[in-house]
């Protein structure tokens, strides 16, 4: 019986500490902060925040913007470059020709490049967390 209680005591110790490190498994946020007209088609505004232990030196991935009918509208290559460890950063990209309205959804096709020391290559598209204030539907 003790045998069994000691058995337990060392699974539930186990199952905490791989809980906590997946609680501290670094993440990069990506916030799709505002859409707005702009003189050239929409200006999109990002907030993106590098959650890695080392700083990113190349970060950019391929979006995909869906009209209202939900039809592929354009697909293009943006660069949140560089970004500093634990930093927030503020990016914006005028989308020319683009009605800010008539986008539905943004989708993150994948990670164009992620390069940082000790960062794999697909860590960016695979930590990456997103979040929309816009009513837009926002992610991969």
């Amino acid at each position: 019986m003790k045998t069994l209680f000691a058995t337990t005591i060392a699974v539930f110790s186990i199952l905490s500490q791989v809980a906590s490190a997946d609680d501290k498994a670094p993440v990069l946020s990506l916030e799709l902060n505002k859409l707005a007209k702009s003189e050239s088609g929409c200006l999109a505004t990002f907030m993106v925040k590098n959650g890695f232990e080392a700083p990113l030196e190349k970060v950019a991935f391929e979006i995909v913007l869906f009209n209202g009918d939900g039809l592929v509208d354009r697909m293009m290559v943006l660069d949140f470059s560089p970004l500093s460890t634990g930093k927030t950063r503020v990016r914006q990209f005028d989308l020319a020709g683009a009605d800010c309205n008539s986008i539905s959804r943004v989708l993150i096709n994948d990670a164009a490049a992620c390069k940082g020391a000790s960062v794999a290559a697909t860590a960016c598209l695979e930590s990456l967390e997103t979040n929309a204030r816009p009513d837009v539907e926002f992610g991969s």
